[in-house]
């Protein structure tokens, strides 16, 4: 009888981890489906290599024995950078695809867009594309999203505090998105400059789907503004470098971090004969593949071409939003690994929201952190200036962080 009855508590004991993984929607006992959304038309079509770069890399981990025994599938979908679409791709993605978790989105409006919807459903939305400082204050409110990028807030506060030291009579224009990305790296770079905020001397906003910025460009120049202040996607980046050049402007450039990837400085640089670039500013957390002489011997770039090559060889070496892409893959997995065999969506966001991982994608000394209560992955960054054709990393580490 004892012995029937043992029989009888594991049979249940395996009917129930059974009905418990069949209960987990995108989890099987061979794979894992994650998904998200990225513009891969549209005015921010160059952010589409984020996703090919992560699934590259996805491709590298299941070719050496996946996570956990467990093979990772990952559907993108394009939403061209386009709030509205994105809410479509993400219920697609939720609904009908049965997606264990949203990863990787890009946008910070496209993630606002859904982000109720996801931590209604309670589904993980992680290490997306954004560094709105929404996301890290609101995390008691929506504990579901995690971001990836440095706080966009932070960001700009380290640009007016660096101007306040190296250029305190600085006369500032500033060309942002009007979009809480552009918004919150202006605040932060009203906060960094503090008493001297006055020195913001004109502001103007571009959206996303205007097809130039030549008249924002004129009136900031006519400001008489020496310093000018870049917070654009790459697009209107390579838009305003080339604007500066042709109306003779020759102010210090701050470029915002999301638009400072090689292919995207080679285009502006190529432009303006390297005139407007040539000086430029901005921030760094990852690497740079492409500055051979720092970076030649490092076993990551050895890892990041042979992953191009085997994954994604129609992929360029230059573009360094692949490189990203593998960057914010390799925590994700690292996030999988940590939430265990018997994996549900709560083991997922308790495993994301306690990181201390060394990303070797990330400069020396970046560590990717998280807590319950910190939920901005990466607080530290380092001052880069473009010279020649690349950024090169000067000064010590600085906090990033609200």
């Amino acid at each position: 009888m004892k012995r029937i009855l043992a029989i009888l508590l594991a049979l249940v004991a395996v009917s129930s981890a059974s009905a418990s993984r069949e209960a987990t929607p995108g989890v099987t006992a061979g794979t894992v489906t994650i998904g998200g959304s990225v513009p891969l038309t549209g005015p921010a079509a160059s952010f589409g290599s984020v996703a090919r770069g992560a699934a590259a890399y996805f491709k590298y981990v299941n070719a050496h024995g996946g996570v956990n025994g467990r093979t990772i599938d990952y559907k993108y979908v394009d939403d061209a950078y386009e709030p509205s679409q994105t809410v479509l791709a993400t219920r697609q993605l939720v609904q009908q695809d049965n997606v264990f978790a949203i990863f990787n989105t890009v946008g910070t409006d496209n993630n606002l867009a859904v982000r109720a919807f996801l931590n209604q459903a309670k589904v993980p939305q992680l290490f997306v594309g954004t560094g709105v400082s929404k996301i890290g204050r609101e995390h008691a409110q929506y504990p579901w999203t995690i971001g990836y990028l440095p706080s966009f807030l932070a960001e700009g506060r380290m640009y007016g505090r660096y101007i306040l030291k190296t250029k305190p009579k600085a006369k500032i224009a500033v060309l942002y998105e009007n979009s809480d990305y552009g918004t919150d790296l202006t605040t932060g770079l009203r906060k960094g400059l503090g008493a001297k905020a006055a020195r913001i001397v004109a502001t103007q906003a571009y959206d996303p789907t205007d097809a130039t910025i030549d008249s924002q460009m004129a009136r900031l120049k006519a400001s008489g503004a020496n310093t000018f202040m870049m917070f654009a996607t790459p697009k209107f980046a390579i838009l305003a470098f080339i604007a500066v050049n042709k109306l003779g402007w020759r102010p210090q450039i701050f470029v915002s971090d999301v638009s400072i990837s090689p292919n995207i400085m080679d285009i502006a640089r190529a432009s303006t004969q390297g005139r407007t670039t040539e000086g430029a500013l901005s921030i760094a957390f990852l690497k740079d593949p492409t500055d051979r002489a720092r970076y030649g011997r490092d076993p990551v770039m050895k890892l990041y071409s042979s992953i191009l090559k085997g994954y994604l060889p129609s992929g360029k070496y230059v573009d360094v939003y692949n490189y990203y892409g593998m960057a914010v893959a390799y925590t994700m997995v690292d996030a999988l690994k940590k939430a265990g065999r018997n994996l549900t969506r709560e083991s997922l966001l308790r495993a994301a929201t306690h990181l201390n991982e060394r990303n070797p994608f990330m400069l020396k000394d970046i560590r990717i952190r998280t807590s319950p209560s910190d939920y901005f992955p990466i607080d530290q960054a380092r001052f880069v200036r473009y010279h020649g054709s690349h950024w090169v990393p000067f000064g010590p580490l600085a906090a990033a962080q609200d």
